[in-house]
């Protein structure tokens, strides 16, 4: 289906025309065909026509001044033609007149624009892309025959407009494309806003009834590590939450184009990046990251979970840790994604150590710009990662041989935890 021509490919076709006109053309015309279909007249759209009648639609000057081109594109049973008769498309450039269809040979009829058409010595030359016949350029005077060297100019500007005319096409239907996929975006957007509201409340409900069985347990009641944990990652989950609602309004913000904005915008994504998940240097963060810190409330929610699942957690944690500079939300989600991959994929029975060392000579807080550092492994007694799974480790999605079991997985933790 052929799309409408854009104003620039009009303009194209007007500079085109006058090329031909300044070669002695009193007359010159593109247009453009649909799809041809065998047995019918092809039908052609006039883009861009000289001389102008004042006055006049376009679309009225092309049923005036038709030319005789039907005949000459009716010869290709489809648009898409053989090479044979791409390649012999320039000895066609000048073709003698052909009657309009409908149009016998009564001599005694009064002459109309047809026969004003039959009288002049034309040029006919196909808009050809890839053996794809997309329309014609008609020139024509009454004066003189064209000449070899115009002749190669008409044809030279007909190739031309055939790769405008390509061009123009891919470029509308990439704008029809983005349209879609806005659309598309724009119902997924709202879907993830409504997700959100709704989560909200229960998330709420959750933590308040956290706060509520922490306030009635003693102090020394080992429950209340449990209520505390609650809220705890409550909390968590409400921080995790905005950022996900901060998220989904800057890519909902890089849809919005102003009205009438022809152009492909390119979006925004600086507003979308993701601001948690990263271990920067220190130029990025202003506050100290105590690994010890982070760690604890993991620590208290992991050894819940391997004692509902029959495993054993050791962790090694030295208690002089020198501070890093690190955003510890970022940290937190890092040691939780690796904790969480230890306990899902360790066999009941099994054990998972997490061990804190401390690399770095230098114990205090820099004052030449260098930061202590501090190795953190998580290891575990399951059945690891296969040699052939290694290279793809960090992939988003990619879960390999693991995705063979029943155990559920996203492929997105350690792709995290790499960011």
């Amino acid at each position: 289906m052929l799309m409408p021509a854009s104003s620039e490919f009009v303009k194209l076709c007007r500079s085109q025309v006058a090329i031909a006109v300044s070669l002695g053309a009193t007359f010159s015309a593109v247009y453009l065909t649909e799809e041809l279909v065998e047995g019918t007249e092809a039908k052609l759209i006039p883009i861009a026509i000289y001389p102008e009648a004042s006055g006049e639609r376009e679309e009225d000057r092309g049923h005036r001044l038709r030319p005789p081109a039907s005949s000459a594109v009716e010869t290709a049973p489809q648009r898409r033609l053989p090479q044979a008769q791409v390649l012999e498309a320039p000895t066609a450039g000048a073709i003698s007149p052909e009657p309009l269809p409908g149009v016998g040979s009564n001599t005694n009829r009064c002459q109309g624009p047809e026969d004003v058409w039959q009288q002049r010595k034309q040029i006919i030359a196909p808009l050809i892309h890839e053996g794809a016949v997309m329309g014609l350029l008609v020139s024509g005077r009454q004066d003189r025959a064209w000449n070899d060297r115009e002749e190669a100019q008409m044809q030279q500007i007909a190739r031309s407009l055939a790769l405008a005319c390509i061009l123009d096409q891919r470029s509308q239907w990439m704008q029809q494309e983005l349209g879609q996929q806005r659309q598309i975006q724009t119902q997924v957007y709202d879907t993830m806003q409504n997700l959100l509201h709704q989560f909200k409340s229960p998330l709420t409900a959750l933590r308040t009834f956290g706060k509520l069985l922490a306030r009635r347990l003693l102090a020394e009641d080992k429950n209340r590590d449990a209520a505390l944990s609650i809220v705890r990652e409550s909390d968590r989950l409400q921080e995790l939450l905005l950022q996900f609602d901060r998220t989904v309004d800057a890519g909902e913000a890089n849809l919005r184009v102003p009205s009438g904005d022809s152009k492909i915008a390119i979006p925004n994504t600086e507003s979308i990046r993701p601001s948690v998940l990263s271990l920067s240097p220190a130029a990025d963060f202003d506050g100290n990251c105590a690994v010890a810190e982070v760690l604890k409330p993991l620590l208290v929610s992991a050894q819940a979970i391997a004692s509902d699942r029959n495993l054993k957690l050791l962790a090694n944690i030295p208690a002089d840790l020198p501070p890093i500079c690190a955003d510890d939300r970022a940290v937190r989600e890092v040691l939780s994604n690796l904790i969480d991959n230890a306990l899902k994929y360790t066999p009941a029975g099994g054990q998972i150590y997490i061990q804190v060392r401390h690399i770095s000579p230098d114990s205090s807080p820099p004052t030449d710009g260098k930061w202590p550092q501090i190795a953190i492994a998580v290891s575990d007694t399951g059945t690891g990662i296969p040699p052939q799974d290694l290279e793809h480790l960090f992939e988003r999605h990619y879960r390999g041989e693991k995705a063979q079991t029943e155990i559920p997985g996203t492929g997105l933790g350690l792709a995290i935890a790499e960011i």
